[in-house]
């Protein structure tokens, strides 16, 4: 006991001291930090760029200094060229590539794609499907050889594609228990009705319907050299690498071009309920169709879309989260495809608020399309976006994705070199303009998952009548 009543002494004693220091101290003044130097333009790395005899297009960017390099494939095929009874049949596609091909077993690519200091990474999305490996330099021709093989030369094993179907039925299974992602289906459903982008997973119908033929199909009618286009990025040895993917990719099929489907499709105010009875929270999607980033508009909605709630200190964010305390993390977005796009706003919210958090984002609207913002909120926006814009090129597959978004929309070399420039040119009045042309409360879609007993009677005054 002495000893324990010694120590609690001397901590009090040594507290005691350290506020006495404290008083003491005379009171520190906040320095104003220096502001920042000018923006600097993006300078794209010059990049070699040349098409093969079957349609294929290739872009070289030699960039950075580590002695890495990422080769990446980007078909123009995915979710749009799916059939409603088929849908994810791209995934399993993607899936179904790393499990071997007509020379190499899965455990070959996987042992091979190691051995030179990567993992080979597959995706399927709405407009294209990748295939890409971040290797050591040295082994870049390695690598757009393995790369060139799994995309030209899947062997599609029965076993396996038994597998990746039970896997993506529990995977489908855990999603769809999930409220956000009811709520996003049903908001996909609301814009794009029938289009194959209202889908955004697949049926146990669906699933269990999958055969392996349907698999080889969708990859011969849609994966050849006209619809792809592959990009090297990195340190890496050009003369090597283009004549690495020459010999590679030499005798692709050429294939036919990619598939246009844009959807038609114009904003109406409606209102979703889908009942989950004893929910706490409430998921909100409301959105509308927006703009493609083929518009030249692109550039100041997404600065009006960061304003508004496409950011942490967005007004929607101050609003909801930080003044009303309704949630704790909403956001907003301008998501894009091939020649589309949508806004939307996303919120989970406290079940007893869940009206009043929508009529805040409405106000937030309304506020933005009437009144522009000061130039002070416009340069803490214009700042942040500056230096996402930086983090987003500031690796070998960033920066393949902003050149693949740029070649996807068609928008031309001087998107990158001149976004930071558009941001920093937007003006208060063009960010109330673009709220006004492009968030149409009256189109409005709103989409809410909840507690039918708690939330219904919010609301009534969202009803179309």
């Amino acid at each position: 006991m002495n000893r324990i009543f010694k120590i609690i002494l001397a901590l009090a004693v040594s507290c005691s001291l350290l506020g006495m220091a404290q008083e003491a101290a005379p009171t520190q003044q906040k320095q104003t930090p220096p502001p920042g130097s000018a923006p600097k333009p993006f300078k794209v790395p010059a990049r070699q760029r040349f098409t093969l005899p079957n349609g294929m297009r290739v872009t070289l960017v030699p960039y950075g200094t580590m002695p890495k390099v990422m080769v990446s494939a980007r078909v123009r095929a995915g979710l749009l060229n799916e059939p409603a009874e088929k849908t994810s049949v791209g995934d399993f596609v993607v899936e179904l590539m790393k499990e071997g091909t007509k020379t190499r077993s899965a455990e070959k690519i996987a042992e091979e794609a190691s051995s030179m200091g990567g993992v080979l990474d597959v995706g399927a999305g709405a407009d294209q499907s990748t295939v890409s490996l971040d290797v050591l330099s040295e082994f870049a021709p390695k690598a757009v050889a393995l790369v060139a093989d799994v995309i030209q030369n899947p062997l599609f094993p029965n076993a396996d594609f038994e597998r990746i179907r039970n896997d993506k039925l529990r995977e489908t299974e855990i999603a769809r228990s999930r409220p956000q992602t009811i709520a996003n289906e049903r908001f996909r459903k609301v814009l794009y009705g029938d289009h194959p982008y209202s889908r955004i997973l697949p049926t146990e119908a669906n699933l269990k319907d999958m055969t392996l033929e349907d698999v080889k199909k969708f990859y011969d009618e849609n994966f050849s050299a006209a619809r792809t286009d592959l990009y090297v990025a990195g340190k890496f040895d050009a003369a090597a690498v283009k004549s690495a993917i020459e010999t590679s990719f030499k005798n692709w099929k050429k294939g036919s071009d990619a598939v246009v489907n844009a959807p038609k499709i114009s904003g109406k105010r409606s209102l979703d309920f889908i009942d989950r009875p004893g929910a706490a929270q409430s998921t909100i999607y409301m959105g509308l169709p927006a703009l493609d980033p083929s518009n030249p508009d692109y550039v100041p909605a997404i600065v009006m879309n960061a304003l508004l709630g496409g950011s942490f200190g967005s007004r929607v964010t101050a609003n909801i989260r930080e003044q009303h305390g309704y949630t704790y993390s909403p956001n907003s977005a301008l998501s894009v495809r091939y020649r589309d796009g949508y806004w939307v706003q996303v919120a989970d919210v406290t079940t007893a608020v869940t009206g009043p958090a929508i009529k805040e984002i409405f106000n937030e609207i309304n506020r933005l399309r009437s009144e522009p913002p000061t130039d002070a909120e416009m340069q803490g926006i214009k700042n942040y976006l500056a230096g996402v814009f930086v983090l987003q090129n500031s690796s070998r597959q960033g920066l393949i994705g902003q050149l693949a978004f740029v070649d996807l929309h068609g928008l031309g070399d001087d998107y990158l070199a001149t976004y930071v420039q558009k941001v920093y040119a937007t003006t208060p009045q063009q960010v109330s303009e673009m709220a006004k042309k492009y968030i149409d409360p009256a189109k409005m879609a709103i989409v809410v998952v909840g507690d039918p007993d708690k939330v219904k009677t919010q609301l009534t005054e969202y009803e179309v009548k």
